[in-house]
């Protein structure tokens, strides 16, 4: 007998998965820190997916440790997903000192973190649809900063 698999799999249109996605993410995101992760959240396009992108640097641990780690992140990660705002691109940074916790320890400090979470997605501007293409360019509007 084969064994069901799991609700609320973790497929490749719900991960950030290029380091140029990445990049977005950590340089205009907000950032929401916990005592065992930094969330990194943007909100993404309009119609898009909840995604997920997780670092474990060797500051974490060994390699085990590492893979651990993010096996825990996406875990709690398909756990609260319906409680995460939608159309957010999400960069889960693992902190040194993480441990060897229970995934009910993780899912918990996700859970205590989601007031902060919603707090920060608030704050964020609502992004605007693209605009429908008519054939023609629009013309495109450019900010110059004067470094006087």
């Amino acid at each position: 007998m084969t064994e069901a698999r799991p609700i609320g799999r973790f497929s490749a249109l719900d991960r950030v998965r290029k380091r140029s996605e990445f990049q977005r993410v950590q340089n205009a995101g907000q950032r929401v820190v916990s005592a065992s992760f930094v969330f990194l959240l943007l909100r993404a396009p309009v119609g898009a997916r909840r995604r997920l992108g997780i670092t474990a640097s060797r500051r974490v641990g060994n390699a085990v440790e590492r893979n651990r780690a993010k096996r825990l992140v996406r875990e709690a990660f398909r756990e609260v997903r319906a409680e995460l705002p939608p159309e957010l691109d999400l960069v889960v940074i693992v902190r040194q000192g993480f441990g060897a916790p229970k995934l009910g320890t993780v899912v918990a400090e996700w859970r205590t973190t989601m007031a902060r979470i919603a707090r920060r997605w608030a704050e964020q501007a609502v992004p605007v649809a693209p605009a429908e293409s008519s054939g023609s360019k629009a013309p495109v509007a450019l900010s110059v900063k004067n470094s006087c």
